[in-house]
Formats: C-alpha cells, sequence, structure tokens
C-alpha cells in the first residue's frame, strides 16, 4: 500500500518556515525533532514531506540559495552591478538569511566533502552577472579574477556588518569600494 501522496504546497510552506526558523535560530537548529516543534508539527509530517533530515537539509540550501541569489537583470557595468549585489545583501530584511548563509558557508568549509554542492553553487550567479557585466570584450579570465575580487570584497563587508561592525564605516567602505569599479 503506498503512502499517502505529498502535498508540494505544503512542501513549500513547510521548507520556507524551516528556512526562516533556522535563518532566524541558527544553522545548528537544523534537526528534526527541534525544527518540527519549532514549526508545530511531528517529525513525521516533516519526514513524509522530505524523506530525511538529509534531504531537509539539502532543500534548505537549495531554498537557502535561492534566498541570497540576486535577481538576474544585465548590468551596464561592473560598479552597478557591485552596488545591486550590496543593496541586496546588506539590506536589514534579509540579514537573517545572510547570517543562515554564513553559518552555512563555514560549515561547508570545515567539511566541503558534505556541502561539495552548495560550495560549488555558492557564487556561481553572483560571478556570472559580474562577468557579464564587464562586457563581452574584457578577456574572461580577467573579468572571472575581477568578479571573485567584488564577490570576496563584499562578503567580506558583508560579514563585518552582520557582525555587529559600525553601519555607517562599512556603507561608506562599499561606496568607496563600488565607486572604484
Amino acid at each position: 500500500m503506498a503512502g499517502r501522496p505529498i502535498d508540494h504546497r505544503r512542501r513549500a510552506e513547510l521548507l520556507d518556515a524551516a528556512v526562516n526558523h533556522a535563518a532566524a535560530s541558527g544553522f545548528a537548529e537544523l534537526s528534526l525533532r527541534p525544527m518540527a516543534a519549532a514549526l508545530g508539527v511531528s517529525p513525521t509530517t516533516l519526514v513524509h514531506h522530505f524523506g530525511s533530515r538529509e534531504r531537509l537539509l539539502a532543500a534548505v540550501l537549495g531554498r537557502l540559495r535561492e534566498r541570497v541569489a540576486l535577481d538576474p537583470e544585465p548590468y551596464p557595468d561592473l560598479g552597478a552591478a557591485a552596488r545591486a549585489i550590496w543593496a541586496h545583501s546588506s539590506n536589514p530584511e534579509r540579514h537573517g538569511i545572510f547570517r543562515l548563509f554564513y553559518a552555512v558557508y563555514g560549515s561547508a568549509v570545515q567539511a566541503p566533502d558534505a556541502y561539495a554542492e552548495f560550495l560549488a553553487q555558492a557564487g556561481t550567479e553572483l560571478t556570472a552577472a559580474l562577468r557579464a557585466a564587464q562586457g563581452s570584450e574584457i578577456d574572461p579570465d580577467l573579468a572571472a579574477r575581477r568578479a571573485t575580487l567584488v564577490i570576496a570584497t563584499l562578503r567580506g563587508l558583508l560579514l563585518d556588518l552582520l557582525g555587529g561592525g559600525d553601519p555607517a564605516r562599512i556603507h561608506a567602505a562599499a561606496a568607496d569600494f563600488t565607486a572604484g569599479l
């Protein structure tokens, strides 16, 4: 006898709630029982919708990548792309989701085999947008190096901001950096 079918709308709701919970309470809270309790469902409900803790974690990481991603659009130049990335990522409404991103990223750096997919995709969209913003006439290797520098700098500034650094100083530094592009 087959189990009841998965309600994909409900699964999406649970997934969004799980990401919100992890963003609010931390990456360490991604085990089934505490997650189920926080979401007001049973662990069996989560297993029904996701299959296992590992598959729930994979789904949460996928949704996290979606939430930190910048809407793809063409940018007139590297500076405009960097400013858009900074505005998106430094928005106070996204602080929780970016704190979760950094928590996951830190875990991934410590256990790269367990988070290989996450690490492989952690900057591909940004890199592509930043490379495209430089135009097709730029040497592809140079465009990739510049994109890497922009991502590393903005991530460092964002980490400082999320860690409680002086917002005015950090935003001014971001403005100085992006103006120089």
